[in-house]
């Protein structure tokens, strides 16, 4: 999901949706899957000269992306949808002076505890071995790029930089993340709790552990039987609860967390052993899957009247 919390910066965004043709190259590659470019001219009925123009707009807007391939006339150019979903943050729009942001990466977790099928990877090697937990304590985790497991925990301290006089209105997080099958399954089901200062604020189900298709930042060496990408997810907390991808999914409030200046603040994302649908976690950084971060969060905050 494309998140919009900035409309001036949103503007190239606006004008290239503000073309039928752009809309319809968007809509073939969301019903089919990435496509060559030629293919694409051939159904739209124009030529790859005419089409060329609309996807380098769609490129430099971030809603597509395109890899080459080895084809029998050369290298072949294929377009994908790099995001299904664009939410347009107002809220955040109104207030966006008064904010802080951060990015972890996915290894800097302060505590895990994990049961295979599970493993760590950096964006050029496996950490140590597959279904080892013992790995996940590596020092070569601070550049890890994917983690996986099937049951357990991983548990981040997320920064605090509020001051004496700020009051927190929002708690805004995202991530790339999935379920962990063995093997791959599009259709393998993962009720993920995700908790905040030990607080349980909601239960996600991923669809799936998805592989069809190779992650766009996954690097070329990983195996292509193994977790490819994830789906981007956005975790918000404010005063009227919490919310996934801006639907509310829990009355779990700002107030409930008790966060103010130099508290601590603790994201734990688990795969319960005693979930209905026992899925386990992929979580991707910004070295693997479609979306080329790792957690972002953004602490939105009002000042306290004198």
């Amino acid at each position: 999901m494309k998140y919009v919390g900035d409309l001036t910066q949103a503007v190239s965004l606006f004008k290239c949706l503000g073309s039928e043709t752009r809309v319809a190259v968007l809509e073939m590659l969301s019903e089919k899957g990435p496509m060559q470019m030629s293919a694409i001219a051939e159904n739209l009925g124009i030529t790859p000269g005419s089409l060329s123009l609309h996807i380098k707009m769609l490129t430099e807007c971030g809603l597509l992306n395109i890899r080459f391939e080895a084809g029998k006339h050369g290298l072949q150019r294929i377009c994908s949808i790099v995001d299904e979903k664009i939410l347009i943050d107002f809220e955040s729009v109104k207030s966006n002076k008064n904010f802080y942001e951060t990015e972890i990466g996915v290894g800097l977790y302060s505590e895990y505890d994990v049961y295979p099928t599970c493993g760590i990877s950096t964006s050029d090697h496996l950490i140590g071995m597959v279904d080892d937990p013992r790995y996940f304590s590596s020092p070569e985790r601070i550049n890890a790029g994917i983690l996986w497991f099937t049951t357990g925990y991983v548990e981040y301290i997320i920064p605090n930089y509020l001051e004496e006089n700020q009051i927190p209105l929002e708690l805004l997080m995202s991530f790339e993340i999935a379920s962990e099958a063995p093997g791959i399954r599009e259709d393998w089901p993962s009720d993920i709790q995700f908790t905040i200062n030990n607080i349980p604020v909601c239960v996600w189900t991923s669809p799936g552990d998805f592989g069809k298709n190779p992650g766009i930042y996954t690097p070329q060496w990983w195996d292509p039987n193994w977790n490819q990408y994830g789906l981007l997810k956005f975790l918000s907390v404010n005063d009227t609860g919490t919310y996934i991808d801006g639907v509310k999914v829990s009355e779990i409030s700002l107030n409930d967390l008790s966060i103010t200046a130099g508290s601590s603040i603790k994201l734990r994302m688990s795969a319960d052993e005693e979930s209905v649908h026992k899925g386990g976690l992929t979580l991707y950084g910004r070295s693997f899957g479609n979306y080329p971060q790792d957690i972002k969060m953004r602490m939105q905050y009002k000042v306290k009247e004198d």
